[in-house]
């Protein structure tokens, strides 16, 4: 795998040549056996106000309408990593895009990125070692259908021995969000659909600090902090049509919602030389709070009456997680490194709700307790064998869940289990330009903490979303071959997921109500050949991806429908213009996607962008986001006898206009932390 690249040659070359100064165009995509890097720092992409939204124009990766999920094509959820260190997505949404050197998507890792994904999106930072300090300012004002603003603050400080970095933003959004449903249920002979409209208002603070001690020249000590505190209101307006049997309503429901997501995250870290049997010592603990707040009263209008009140709804969940770990490495003088450690970590979540209903006048009440341990140990080794470069690794884990009412004495979820995770690679050159690689990984992804929650979403008196408590984990098998020629390279990619996870109905009788929900589908295959052709010529660089894949997704209690070829594709066009200006067009799409049991749309989508650079010290970037107004969302799937077509509008029609001032300079930089939690991407 491709890793961030070292900058060993670079610092003692600097040292020699003090007085010398080379300038290089460096290209913003690089290639390495189908793996693509992007130079965030000297790019159009740092002027991006989030992360989040930095992610989603790069090659392969994909966004969710709700913005809470990442997905690789052809990979599903992949691993997120910052300076070769485990993050969640709340801890992404905490980074300052000022502090990222590059983005590298890795799409067959390693057993050192753990048994959990197909896929890496390792985010390396800005480095320095010298005394010295850095502020980056940045305001970006964007126009959607409302206006948004984000204002970021991130600075860096190095004195001896002791170095600190800081980090602030406070964004204020306006979202606008659009969805409809139609779906029919011909056990009950009912015949539905609905139109939802949400605006909200937002305030995110996002903040991070952290101190790093160098001990001596293989020894540290660090403590690091973020977190990211979110607000918002909501209004949330549904137009209803149900006919159930022969009876006829057209509802309009109202619902006044105000919501509180908070977390926080924080680890020590220590990390030593034991030069006597020359190995190095990494240990540390971490801590992890989630918690959210949801408040809603819901009216509801039949047939163009009057508003009458529905339900008081009232809900909470939290989680906490604690993890503890310890990493050995040692190397060989014939290049061997092996690499071995163990893991524990334990999650406790409490979900309560409270519902008032004013039809009935009762009130329902409950907290559920969900509760899973994790330990596990691995091993692995890697080197060389005359010019094969190999890697071999086992993963062992052991899992406790335990899930139940706190009025019950028995409990709902009783699980404990252990599995075996292996994983090789091996990959050689067949001459200067050429090479081959083969890649075989057993991984597991399991579901997120609040998707285990007892939290539902009313929508109308007729349809709700809902959590499901019995999610398990998916096992996926994987198996892949990349052939490269210069920066190109074409890639074949097998795979079987079991028990994978994907949208469900659950269908109540006695009260009419559709829940809209998850399970643990039967099983997934499918294979990938993809291809990426970067290029360039003169002022213009260009970089491809083209995948053709097949994937089929089966379940008993799901209709197979077909499984057919789709094509995702992906360009990014630079243009390095006179007088510090650059151009980019980018523009990805697919075709349409029939899954099996899942039909999607096809899409087309492009990005504009100019910048300019004043100076050292101003940089300015407008950008005009989805142009045709393109991000539109259709899913067509039917199970459990119930068949369903859904419909979402993203807003992600966009002008905006980002002003950055950085002032001090760093020329490098020893920070270190590392997350010791290896499920806090799970943590929401």
């Amino acid at each position: 795998m491709a890793n961030a690249q070292s900058e060993t040659a670079k610092d003692s070359t600097s040292k020699e040549l003090k007085e010398v100064v080379i300038t290089q165009s460096k290209n913003t995509f690089t290639n390495s056996n189908g793996n693509i890097k992007v130079d965030v720092a000297n790019s159009v992409y740092n002027a991006i106000p989030n992360p989040i939204d930095l992610i989603s124009k790069l090659p392969t990766v994909q966004v969710s309408a709700n913005r809470e999920t990442i997905s690789v094509v052809g990979k599903g959820t992949p691993l997120i990593y910052i300076d070769n260190q485990r993050v969640g997505m709340n801890e992404l949404n905490a980074l300052a895009v000022a502090d990222i050197k590059t983005i590298e998507i890795i799409q067959n890792p390693s057993s050192k990125y753990e048994a959990e994904g197909r896929a890496v999106i390792l985010i390396t930072r800005k480095l320095s070692k010298k005394d010295s300090f850095k502020t980056d300012i940045s305001e970006t004002a964007s126009f959607k259908k409302n206006y948004n603003n984000y204002l970021g603050f991130n600075s860096s400080f190095k004195k001896g021995q002791l170095e600190w970095k800081a980090n602030f933003n406070y964004n204020r959004r306006n979202p606008w969000e659009n969805h409809s449903i139609e779906y029919q249920i011909p056990q009950a002979n009912i015949v539905s659909d609905y139109d939802v409209t949400a605006v909200s208002k937002v305030k995110d603070y996002i903040f991070g600090g952290g101190l790093f001690y160098k001990i001596n020249d293989e020894d540290y000590f660090s403590v690091n902090i973020n977190g990211k505190v979110r607000n918002d209101t909501f209004d949330i307006n549904t137009y209803t049509f149900n006919k159930n049997q022969e009876e006829e309503n057209n509802v309009f429901t109202l619902s006044d919602n105000s919501s509180s997501k908070n977390f926080i995250n924080s680890f020590i870290n220590y990390s030593k030389k034991i030069k006597a049997i020359d190995t190095k010592l990494f240990a540390g603990f971490q801590l992890s709070n989630f918690n959210q707040h949801l408040w809603s009263l819901v009216q509801n209008n039949f047939n163009e009456t009057e508003f009458q009140l529905s339900q008081n709804r009232d809900q909470k969940f939290n989680v906490d997680v604690f993890s503890g770990r310890i990493d050995l490495e040692k190397k060989f003088k014939n290049e061997m490194n092996w690499e071995y450690g163990a893991l524990y970590s334990a999650a406790k979540s409490k979900s309560d709700y409270a519902v008032f209903d004013y039809e009935k006048s009762e009130n329902t009440t409950f907290r559920y307790n969900f509760k899973e341990e994790n330990l596990a140990a691995y091993s692995q080794l890697s080197g060389k064998i005359k010019k094969a470069d190999f890697s071999l690794g086992l993963r062992i884990e052991n899992t406790r869940v335990n899930g139940k009412y706190s009025t019950e004495s028995t409990a709902l979820i009783d699980k404990n289990y252990t599995n075996v995770f292996p994983k090789a690679q091996i990959s050689f050159p067949i001459d200067s330009t050429k090479s081959i690689s083969i890649d075989y990984s057993k991984s597991v992804s399991r579901p997120n903490y609040s998707a285990l929650s007892m939290i539902a979403t009313y929508i109308n008196p007729y349809f709700i979303y809902g959590s499901n408590i019995n999610l398990g984990p998916t096992f996926m098998d994987v198996v892949s071959t990349v052939f490269q020629y210069h920066n190109k390279s074409v890639k074949l990619t097998l795979y079987q997921n079991k028990n994978p996870i994907y949208q469900d109905f659950v269908f109540d009788s006695q009260t009419n109500v559709l829940t809209f929900t998850e399970k643990n589908f039967e099983k997934e295959s499918g294979y990938n050949v993809e291809f990426t052709l970067p290029f360039s010529y003169k002022i213009w660089e260009s970089t491809n991806s083209l995948i053709f894949a097949t994937n089929k997704i089966e379940d008993k209690l799901a209709v197979f429908n077909s499984s057919k070829t789709y094509l995702y594709y992906y360009s990014n066009n630079t243009l390095k213009l006179p007088k510090n200006f650059t151009f980019v067009l980018s523009f990805w799409g697919a075709t349409k996607q029939k899954e099996g049991v899942f039909e999607r749309n096809a899409k087309l989508i492009f990005d504009l962008s100019l910048a300019k650079s004043f100076g050292k010290n101003w940089n300015c970037t407008l950008s005009y986001n989805d142009v045709f107004k393109n991000t539109i969302y259709t899913e067509r799937f039917t199970v459990n006898n119930i068949s369903s077509r859904a419909r979402y509008l993203v807003d992600a029609n966009e002008i905006a206009l980002t002003l950055r001032y950085s002032f001090g300079k760093i020329k490098d930089s020893e920070f270190k932390e590392k997350n010791v939690n290896e499920s806090e991407n799970r943590i929401r």
